[in-house]
């Protein structure tokens, strides 16, 4: 990958995480955060991944990040020096989930071989 677009990336998820922090204080976010952002190889599309700490709010949360998308668009092209501000993109960050699980998996194989070795 080129090195322009992780400089980017890592620069539209500290803006984009600022934002959240110090704009958007709307309780109905919860407990979120910017966890990643992939950038299309032309800078025109971000795709930044959120996380959201309560499970049953994850979708209701999106669809509300989803409706200010054009106000962060606007904070961040106030705040980055770019050309062309992408379009931000949002997605559920679900890699804790899936790290959740595999552990719960280990952990349960771990529990059986205990039982058979006894």
């Amino acid at each position: 990958m080129p090195h322009r677009v992780e400089k980017v990336e890592n620069l539209i998820k500290q803006e984009v995480s600022l934002i959240f922090l110090r704009k958007l204080q709307d309780p109905a976010f919860g407990f979120l955060t910017v966890t990643n952002v992939k950038i299309s190889p032309d800078l025109k599309i971000a795709r930044v991944y959120i996380s959201v700490f309560e499970k049953d709010k994850r979708e209701s949360v999106l669809e509300r990040v989803k409706s200010v998308s054009g106000f962060i668009r606007s904070e961040l092209a106030s705040k980055i020096r770019i050309k062309f501000v992408p379009e931000l993109k949002f997605f559920i960050d679900d890699t804790l989930d899936y790290v959740e699980k595999i552990d719960g998996l280990i952990k349960e194989i771990h529990k059986n071989d205990n039982k058979e070795n006894r």
